[in-house]
């Protein structure tokens, strides 16, 4: 299944866009932006987990096995969603 253009655009557009956030998201945003930017671009996580020891690279699977099963398209408007969602809420 192609992903259609208009939303390959809008998914592009939010990932330039998140990088101009007034204020950082919290650690738990950023995990699922992570994890959302990952199975749209990659699909289903295909490397093998971190050691016990690489705490952040652990969180970061984590972020992205969760969403194993989830479509690229599905992904991309999930993403979109959540950034909108940020300027939203941190313009109030």
């Amino acid at each position: 299944m192609e992903i259609p253009e208009s939303l390959l655009k809008a998914f592009e557009e939010s990932l330039t866009r998140v990088r101009t956030l007034p204020k950082r998201p919290s650690n738990e945003m950023l995990l699922k932006l992570y994890g959302l930017n990952k199975q749209a671009t990659r699909g289903d996580v295909g490397i093998e987990k971190p050691g016990v020891f690489d705490v952040v690279g652990q969180a970061k699977y984590n972020a992205w096995e969760e969403l194993k099963g989830t479509p690229k398209e599905a992904a991309m408007k999930e993403y979109i969603k959540l950034v909108d969602q940020l300027f939203v809420d941190m313009s109030e």
